[in-house]
């Protein structure tokens, strides 16, 4: 996949059919559509699926969720952003640069993770970030990826012109750094762990040296959920039945692993590991508590100096500011008459206070 070609036209193409997303939207509706992709801290949702837990919820609140797995992570986001579906899962930078800067209101309902040490750099002759420099590294670019080893050189005085990059597709990544050409890689689990086990590499910098920067989200349309809030009681509801089985240490949380795990294409352990390198928000207390903080707060500002330096919220954005991002407490970045993303806590609240 090439990962530019697709935000490129994701925000230039779909700004044009987000008013017919927004129509489609609007209304009171008893039957929702959520698009999911693979990775470990979505993949819950297929449990959410199978067990159950999510017709039970649904059906509390007569109405029916149907939760559809995607293939292909960025154009399962550019359907939601045309539509197609009512919520999706997506990254914080890719919530931003996609749904929010093509004109589509989005609210984040679940902050689920961040990824604290699930994305990383691997080199075969760097040991440290500093020795980077003038090296050739391969990655998906415009990706988080990106992002990570933006932040890495400059915590460590470098900048991009330091280094060459080489977009690299995330299934082609592996197999290239297990070859003699490549010699420094940026990716994520479970990709990170393969090529971290090449002979003679070492893992430089990883994304627990940037806590909160890359979260992971569920995200549903902003008008939608407003219409409709049975929906986002449904999904919160059967999300956080199923995270206190995730996170417990008994036999049905080992069992829910090892589903997860197998849904993966690992087992239980390999599952663990990946889960090591998240911070999970186990509880909405949690996830509440995060997505208040300063921390959040600063992440999402530098996610955005980067997504706009990049060109990724459009050619019509004159600046970072140009989509605005409100976090709890009125808390707001940028514009505040164009609010596209929005960290809600209304729902969480409710699953931290038994309220739904």
């Amino acid at each position: 996949m090439n990962f530019k070609k697709s935000l490129t036209l994701a925000v230039a193409a779909i700004a044009l059919t987000a008013s017919l997303g927004t129509a489609q939207a609007a209304g009171k509706r008893d039957s929702f559509r959520i698009a999911w992709t693979i990775y470990a801290g979505w993949i819950p949702w297929d449990y959410v699926k199978t067990s159950g837990i999510m017709d039970k919820w649904a059906d509390k609140y007569d109405i029916d969720v149907e939760i559809v797995q995607i293939n292909d992570y960025i154009e399962s986001i550019n359907q939601y952003t045309t539509g197609q579906f009512d919520g999706v899962v997506a990254t914080s930078m890719d919530a931003l640069s996609i749904p929010a800067a093509s004109g589509v209101d989005t609210t984040a309902l679940i902050v689920g993770d961040y990824s604290n040490g699930n994305d990383g750099i691997v080199s075969k002759d760097a040991k440290s970030v500093a020795e980077l420099e003038g090296e050739t590294i391969n990655l998906v670019q415009l990706s988080v990826s990106h992002y990570l080893l933006a932040r890495a050189l400059e915590q460590n005085g470098l900048a991009e012109p330091d280094v060459n990059l080489v977009n690299t597709s995330d299934a082609d990544i592996v197999a290239a750094f297990q070859g003699n050409t490549v010699r420094t890689v940026v990716t994520w689990n479970p990709l990170l762990s393969t090529v971290a086990e090449t002979p003679g590499s070492h893992e430089i910098f990883d994304s627990s040296q940037i806590p909160g920067h890359i979260k992971d989200l569920t995200l549903v349309n902003t008008e939608t959920l407003k219409v409709n809030p049975a929906l986002g009681k449904a999904l919160v509801g059967a999300w956080y039945e199923m995270m206190a089985d995730l996170g417990a240490d008994t036999a049905k949380g080992r069992e829910v692993r090892a589903y997860l795990g197998e849904a993966s294409g690992t087992d239980r352990e390999g599952y663990e590991a990946q889960l090591d390198g998240m911070k999970m928000f186990y509880t909405p207390g949690a996830a509440i508590e995060f997505i208040s903080s300063d921390q959040a707060y600063e992440a999402m500002d530098s996610v955005r100096q980067f997504s706009f330096e990049k060109g990724l919220l459009g050619e019509g954005a004159a600046s970072a500011d140009f989509v605005g991002i409100e976090f709890p407490g009125d808390r707001i970045l940028g514009d505040e008459s164009n609010l596209n993303l929005r960290f809600d806590t209304t729902y969480m609240q409710m699953a931290a206070d038994d309220a739904l």
